[in-house]
């Protein structure tokens, strides 16, 4: 077995000792596989899980509520397992909510709800309806003020939440990796230029610096996730820039160049490879930030737009309600986004102590 092999082997071993780093991991493949599934998963499958039904909206965890499905007007295609997987599938009827039924001949007669104690009589054909028209839904985290479900919401919106954690971690590592290597690797004026522009971003709040971006490339999904990568590269650097100060004096590296190596060479396959765990460890610690920065923008209306959930946004909709009677509208999202940042948290802190870089951060 090679040095690498092993080091590798008992790093393995010293995190699956840390039960709360194993607890993050584990966290952290679920919230993946439900990422990647969530239309499959979630009991609204319709695109951005954004079905309004307006007379059923603020209601609390555990509500159940009878409806009868209704033909739309206009025929919705049926959609692929790929189409599915990626953004959902429209719905083919119409959910009216009823608070009772009964069959006449050919129609359905119904009492359509519209609020406690208040209902419109309706009738329907049986082919305006669907083959089984009266379906029980349960709301297990209730609905928000558009009556949408608020499970299915926090199932689809978890792909936000680690689009723009990948997203800013492949950026910033991007950047910083290559900025952090030149500094560190050439040293002398090239490293005085490139810690003066990275102790400007430095001194520039996180959020301000993000707004600014924000406001330059304009709102949205994909805007976001450049904006936070944008401003999370300076960790990144300032690390990588003391790992290459001290692995260059090396022998192997003074090997590398007495065998007439390119600096890119030097760099990318004998540097790189031996500072990856403190940067591992960083990039743990960053894509937990991405969380909290890309939903507290959501919450501002910078970030991602609506209809499309995210955790940010959906407490930024429905904080009112937490002084009022339905407070799990906006603390459930508040606890999706604190447990997704823990285990990331844990598993940091765990590959900091596996790889042993403790002291080298």
């Amino acid at each position: 077995m090679s040095n690498d092999q092993s080091f590798q082997a008992a790093a393995w071993r010293r995190l699956k000792k840390n039960k709360g780093a194993l607890a993050g991991l584990v966290v952290i493949i679920i919230a993946f596989v439900i990422a990647v599934f969530a239309y499959f998963i979630a009991p609204d499958p319709s695109p951005y899980a954004n079905r309004i039904i307006l007379e059923i909206g603020g209601e609390k965890p555990g509500f159940r509520q009878t409806f009868i499905k209704v033909k739309k007007d206009k025929d919705v295609a049926e959609a692929s397992f790929f189409q599915q997987l990626i953004s959902g599938k429209e719905d083919v009827y119409y959910y009216v909510p009823i608070s009772r039924h009964e069959k006449k001949g050919d129609s359905i007669v119904v009492e359509k709800f519209i609020d406690i104690g208040l209902s419109e009589r309706q009738a329907y054909s049986i082919s305006q309806t669907a083959p089984d028209p009266v379906v029980t839904k349960k709301f297990l985290l209730g609905t928000d003020k558009y009556g949408r479900d608020i499970l299915s919401r926090i199932i689809v919106g978890t792909r936000v939440s680690l689009s723009v954690g990948f997203i800013t971690v492949l950026i910033s590592l991007s950047i910083g990796l290559m900025l952090g290597s030149l500094a560190g690797y050439f040293r002398g004026r090239t490293d005085d230029i490139i810690m003066w522009f990275i102790n400007v971003i430095w001194s520039i709040p996180t959020l301000l610096l993000v707004f600014a971006i924000t406001l330059a490339l304009g709102k949205g999904f994909w805007q976001v996730f450049i904006a936070v990568g944008l401003t999370m590269w300076v960790n990144v650097a300032r690390l990588v820039r003391g790992q290459v100060l001290s692995v260059r004096e090396l022998e192997y590296i003074e090997a590398t160049r007495a065998l007439g190596f390119s600096h890119t060479r030097t760099i990318v396959r004998h540097i790189w490879p031996n500072i990856m765990g403190p940067v591992m460890v960083i990039a743990a610690s960053n894509f937990a930030s991405a969380i909290v920065i890309e939903a507290g923008l959501s919450f501002l209306g910078v970030g991602v737009q609506p209809p499309q959930p995210s955790w940010g946004l959906m407490i930024k909709e429905n904080y009112n309600f937490i002084i009022t009677q339905n407070p799990m509208l906006a603390l459930a999202p508040g606890f999706a986004i604190m447990i997704l940042v823990l285990a990331f948290n844990l598993l940091g802190n765990g590959l900091r102590d596996a790889l042993n870089v403790r002291g080298r951060l």
